[in-house]
């Protein structure tokens, strides 16, 4: 066994997010294309006598280290799957990415917790087996595990990669403003969604600017920068994307709103 193992959770980009149902027990369908940023929180695992969380990073402050946290959720659920007691390890989490943003944050270091431990106390770390324990975590945990350009649908559970996916240019804003998904998908108006929207759209945005009228104000912001291809929100909010055909021009785009708008997490990607 290892001595140590670093896993990254990579934030997740839903380029596009079409809600194209409702389950009986009120849990959404989706149909949406996803891809990964090469910004990432970094979990670093090591064997200790018992379970210990410890998280840094700027938006440690945010992160519960309860029972209530994915984390340690994750690493229950493994456990629990292996057949063995909580698994004694030192967990660090690196939280640099912000919190309830829309970016799978939480599900992408559930992801990477299962892909740790599992490596570090040589368990059954194969997809399959971790995608089923991922799937009860939440509906982003399955796409997380794999951290690729998808096509994901039903509840989530359903992850087909895109192996041809071309890499893109991107600039990542978040406005400081944290949004409940919970709240975004009980204003979704299934009769209108999408209406003014293109065909490959994110049926989500329009509540979300309800919620949170900023959102509307970071794709404007986006739509104005040179160069721009497209401009969307990411999930449920708050995390916009903007599109780019270089990394000259993302770098650009990304100087040009962190200077009008200091407050706003602001960064230059590549998604893949």
């Amino acid at each position: 066994m290892p001595a140590t193992v670093i896993e990254l959770g990579r934030a997740k980009i839903n380029l596009s997010l079409h809600v194209v149902g409702r389950r009986a027990d009120g849990y959404h369908l989706l149909d949406s294309v996803v891809a990964f940023a090469d910004i990432a929180d970094r979990l670093t695992f090591a064997h200790a006598d018992r379970f210990e969380l410890a998280v840094t990073g700027p938006f440690a402050r945010h992160v519960p280290t309860g029972e209530d946290n994915l984390v340690v959720r994750a690493a229950r659920a493994l456990s629990r799957a292996s057949r063995d007691e909580m698994a004694g390890a030192r967990v660090k989490l690196e939280k640099s990415l912000p919190v309830a943003a829309g970016l799978g944050g939480g599900s992408a270091d559930a992801a990477a917790v299962l892909r740790g431990l599992a490596r570090l106390l040589a368990v059954d770390s194969r997809i399959e087996t971790l995608h089923e324990i991922g799937a009860a975590l939440g509906a982003d945990v399955p796409v997380c595990l794999r951290s690729q350009a998808a096509r994901i649908g039903g509840i989530g559970e359903i992850v087909a990669p895109i192996g041809d996916f071309r890499p893109w240019h991107a600039v990542l804003v978040n406005p400081g403003v944290a949004v409940s998904t919970a709240d975004v998908f009980r204003e979704l108006n299934f009769a209108g969604r999408g209406a003014a929207l293109s065909p490959c759209r994110n049926d989500l945005m329009v509540p979300a600017i309800g919620l949170a009228p900023v959102i509307g104000e970071v794709v404007a912001q986006l739509e104005r920068q040179r160069d721009i291809k497209l401009a969307r929100m990411s999930g449920s909010g708050a995390t916009c994307f903007g599109l780019f055909p270089s990394a000259v021009a993302a770098e650009k785009a990304s100087d040009t709103i962190s200077a009008d708008h200091p407050d706003w997490w602001c960064r230059a990607t590549v998604l893949s």
